[in-house]
């Protein structure tokens, strides 16, 4: 029986914020996956900032530190990004963003020699490999355990909104998915997936996690793929459903969708019914994974359906007080401004190849993106 530890949750400020990228390396030859990650980090290892390996060594994940404002947010994201940029150009390798890489083939991806990934790819078999998609995550600060959990549920409803807007994986082993977001399936496969259990103070989770760790399921709180997660030694909550964008300020705007998201939430502290809360849950989390900004939300209480494009703009719209708060009314003006345009990732990567019936001169065009600061509402 594994020895129990605990599970102290750290406080941090509340609505500080936080983001990871998981980053596509890439060949300039032929535009897929390359096992260069290893030689990228080599040439960044005197670089300042959070930029290190993930599963597969066709894989790179940046982070920001802790940020109260979505401009200093994308200004590192840019600092970062601009450094990945200058070094994969000396090695002919480029990185780019995206949930999926459109034509990869997942058995010939390579393990990073690392004690956890080794351990993973040993638990996992396939799965470790077919792991090599890419995602953003969130972390929203929270000053304790209690707060945590409850935004932590309060959240749950928004998923469908991170998912439909971030959505750009459509592609996968070189075809059409008839998917906006194909690459949370790929999460879904492992056991410890999904939603968080019905927790709503931080003793009880604290007793949960120990009865997991006893009987040998998990060992930390990274053994955990839900959805969205507690960090209690970052003193946050991490929103997981995100596709890796196409593009940084896309990246910058959905965290701080998120960072009003959870003012809001945390300031009018809505009664959650226990009973009803996840009962759409999944219904509502394929739904935009299937048909992204065009899905359908289903409301338990009243039967009744509704376009999530409508929900995403009401709820932007709710949230005019809490953005000038934190002085992020223009990038949620600018997500609105995708979604009422009907774009995101998913939709500029089929109307791409629709075009031009090439993945590789696809892949090649997102790493364009991706090293750039265009203007593309959506994107």
């Amino acid at each position: 029986m594994a020895e129990s530890k605990s599970l102290e949750f750290m406080p941090s400020p509340q609505l500080s914020f936080g983001i990871e990228l998981e980053l596509q390396v890439v060949d300039t030859t032929d535009y897929n996956l390359t096992q260069g990650a290893s030689y990228l980090l080599r040439k960044l290892r005197k670089t300042p900032g959070d930029i290190k390996h993930e599963v597969t060594e066709s894989m790179l994940e940046i982070a920001t530190g802790i940020h109260t404002h979505h401009a200093a947010a994308l200004t590192e994201l840019r600092s970062l990004r601009d450094a990945l940029v200058t070094a994969a150009d000396q090695l002919n390798l480029v990185t780019c963003g995206g949930g999926t890489h459109p034509f990869q083939r997942w058995d010939e991806r390579r393990i990073v020699d690392n004690p956890r990934y080794k351990k993973l790819s040993e638990l996992y078999g396939y799965l470790a490999k077919q792991f090599t998609v890419f995602g953003q995550h969130i972390h929203v600060g929270c000053p304790g355990g209690d707060d945590a959990l409850y935004l932590l549920h309060a959240l749950a409803d928004y998923v469908p909104h991170f998912i439909a807007l971030s959505a750009s994986s459509p592609f996968q082993q070189g075809v059409d998915t008839h998917f906006a977001s194909s690459r949370l399936h790929v999460v879904s496969a492992f056991p410890l997936s999904g939603h968080a259990p019905w927790c709503t103070q931080w003793h009880e989770f604290e007793n949960y996690f120990s009865r997991m760790q006893q009987a040998g399921i998990v060992a930390s709180m990274k053994d955990f793929y839900w959805d969205i997660r507690p960090k209690p030694e970052f003193g946050t909550v991490e929103i997981r459903v995100c596709d890796t964008p196409l593009s940084l300020r896309m990246a910058a705007a959905l965290a701080a969708y998120a960072q009003a998201l959870a003012r809001r939430l945390l300031r009018e502290r809505v009664m959650l019914n226990a009973s009803e809360h996840y009962m759409a849950y999944a219904s509502n989390r394929f739904n935009a994974c299937r048909y992204g900004l065009a899905a359908e939300l289903i409301d338990v209480a009243t039967g009744a359906r509704r376009p999530l494009a409508d929900d995403v703009l009401e709820t932007i719209n709710s949230l005019v007080d809490d953005a000038a708060a934190l002085e992020s009314q223009a990038a949620l003006e600018w997500l609105a401004q995708g979604v009422r345009a009907g774009q995101n990732g998913a939709a500029w990567q089929r109307r791409e190849f629709a075009a031009h019936a090439d993945l590789a001169r696809l892949v090649r065009r997102q790493a364009g993106l991706w090293r750039q600061d265009d203007d593309v509402p959506g994107l």
